[in-house]
């Protein structure tokens, strides 16, 4: 596999005051416009309405507010699971305040109705409300669901909903067309570390994820392979993390029985034989990385850790 350098994600800069964007006045759309005739019609032939329309203020794209039935409205298949702690709390506070104040953010979906990528809980809230329909600001543009976890960084998810969101949206692209290559959906995707611990994440739900993330992140990049030849890359790699994963188990074990107690102790052993520790510049492919890191799990000499050893031990607690 071709490999591109990591990339950082530039910071925009700070712009002049009010340089940016559309007047109030060139916001406004009127309801016989034509660029809200393809989204009233495809609002209408779903059983909803077109309350009005306008253009973001921002980028100047054509957006709408509708009252969709709810049943015509799904989360996409790529998003975090959901919470019944959340959505039930949530359905108690607009129940109580008897007014649904937070329109969720809906794309027509590939067959029929939408998704709402960033609304399941809203939607699972007015449901369990048994709502008959529920507020929606529109955007024709697909392409919205995937960039939606880029957007949504105000919200703090952890490393495991970041990587299980991650790889169901690459399983999404690649139903779409697996032809694409990997590296232009790098600003959706976020890393390409996500994507391999996404998959371990879906073969074991209680994974300590955070201890190899760092490793990972280094080692790997997103490729300009195609997304099908890319994606059995990253299984490949999440195999190889799962079995140094019962490697690294068996020595925690091994430590334990020592009378060694602490909640690092995983991260503990992982920096230990992490080779990248040892190397400056460009890491090596995360493959060879990953082999080195085995091989040192399997001649791991518990005898020789100390107590003092784990003293100064900080970052991803065992999970």
């Amino acid at each position: 596999m071709s490999k591109k350098p990591a990339r950082k994600r530039r910071v925009p800069k700070k712009a002049s005051p009010k340089s940016q964007g559309l007047d109030p006045s060139d916001c406004v759309l009127e309801s016989s416009s034509s660029n809200l005739i393809p989204i009233a019609q495809l609002v209408s032939r779903e059983g909803g309405e077109i309350i009005g329309g306008f253009r973001d203020p921002l980028g100047g794209s054509v957006l709408a507010i509708a009252i969709l039935p709810i049943d015509r409205i799904d989360p996409t298949p790529f998003q975090r699971d959901l919470s019944e702690t959340h959505h039930k709390k949530l359905a108690g506070v607009i129940q109580k305040t008897a007014v649904f104040l937070d329109p969720i953010i809906v794309v027509p979906a590939p067959n029929g109705g939408f998704w709402t990528p960033n609304g399941r809980h809203r939607l699972e809230a007015m449901r369990r409300l048994g709502a008959k329909s529920i507020t929606a600001l529109i955007t024709p543009d697909r392409q919205i669901a995937w960039q939606i976890l880029a957007l949504n960084t105000e919200k703090a998810h952890n490393l495991k909903e970041r990587s299980l969101e991650v790889i169901r949206i690459y399983r999404g692209l690649i139903e779409e067309d697996d032809t694409r290559v990997e590296s232009s959906f790098e600003f959706y995707l976020e890393e390409s570390s996500l994507v391999t611990l996404g998959l371990c994440y879906e073969k074991k739900a209680v994974f300590a994820g955070g201890a190899y993330h760092p490793v990972l992140r280094r080692c790997e990049h997103f490729t300009d392979e195609p997304l099908k030849k890319a994606f059995r890359a990253h299984e490949k790699l999440a195999d190889m993390v799962l079995d140094l994963e019962e490697r690294v188990s068996e020595v925690v074990s091994r430590l334990k029985e020592r009378g060694l107690m602490s909640p690092y102790l995983r991260t503990f052993v992982v920096a230990r034989i992490n080779p990248l520790r040892w190397i400056k510049g460009e890491a090596p492919p995360a493959e060879e990385v990953l082999k080195t890191m085995r091989d040192r799990a399997s001649k791991f000499n518990v005898d020789k850790i100390r107590p003092q050893d784990l003293a100064n031990m900080s970052g991803s607690p065992d999970e």
